[in-house]
């Protein structure tokens, strides 16, 4: 069985609110000075059902693919340590500016390159955006069986079992393989890499993939292909103000209170 894992790097979730800042320029959130972003806190998850289906499956293989800059061989390398096999990095300048379907079709294409497969697991959404649409654009452009914020997966066969989180609980989906599966933080914790992972790791070639090695259509891609527009980003700012009113017994102030909510149209 080949598991193929799409992860991606996002700012640290743990930094000081003190340390966010936006680029409003870039329309982005600005690296904070001193803290090196980490991999998706889902997608790492995503990693730790691998894992699992490994140890029930051992002569399964764990392929961790990421896009960025060349950072991001520090998330590939991370999962490598947690118990991944191997991994592909995705970097080119044509890349930068991609926005979901963009990703979407890079991500695509790096699995046709991968080759054969039989699942595909992407966190629900990214830790920074929020977003959550590349692991179902994935699965469409690939006309993929999919299901979405998983918080089990269990393999028979070329069937999966998977537990689908709903509103009040969840539900049991069953799917063929190959199929694509979104993970949701209510897998629990994942591991932590062991020493002798992150030594593997260390010493892991991971190969680095462009537009022209995977055969990326460049109109797909970049910020001229991208479909959707952000038209600004901010901090929001919260303005507090108190109005004490008074009476000359608690019920006069209780009418006053009332009034004056009626006035804002509260109530």
């Amino acid at each position: 069985m080949h598991i193929v894992i799409c992860v991606k790097q996002v700012p640290n979730p743990e930094i000081p609110p003190g340390k966010f800042r936006i680029d409003s320029a870039a329309k982005c959130a600005a690296p904070p000075e001193g803290i090196p972003p980490v991999i998706n806190p889902f997608d790492e998850q995503a990693v730790e059902v691998a894992l699992r289906i490994k140890e029930q499956q051992p002569d399964t293989k764990i392929t961790v693919i990421s896009m960025g800059p060349a950072s991001v061989k520090d998330v590939v390398k991370h999962g490598l340590a947690m118990g991944a096999d191997e991994g592909v990095i995705l970097e080119d300048k044509a890349f930068d500016g991609s926005d979901g379907f963009g990703t979407a079709h890079i991500l695509t294409k790096a699995i046709e390159k991968i080759g054969q497969y039989d699942l595909i697991l992407c966190g629900r959404q990214a830790a920074d955006w929020d977003v959550g649409q590349v692991g179902s654009l994935i699965a469409e452009n690939l006309d993929l069986p999919i299901v979405t914020r998983a918080q089990k997966i269990e393999c028979s066969g070329n069937k999966l079992a998977v537990e689908h989180v709903i509103m009040d609980g969840y539900e049991v989906v069953e799917i063929p393989m190959p199929a694509l599966i979104t993970v949701s933080n209510e897998v629990g914790q994942p591991r932590l890499p062991t020493g002798m992972g992150i030594i593997k790791a260390n010493r892991a070639k991971v190969p680095t993939w462009t537009a022209q090695d995977i055969g990326a259509d460049v109109s797909k891609i970049g910020p001229n292909a991208a479909r959707i527009e952000i038209l600004d980003i901010f901090v929001p700012t919260r303005d507090g103000k108190c109005e004490i009113l008074e009476g000359e017994s608690v019920a006069e102030a209780i009418d006053k209170l009332a009034m004056r909510l009626r006035e804002e149209k509260i109530i």
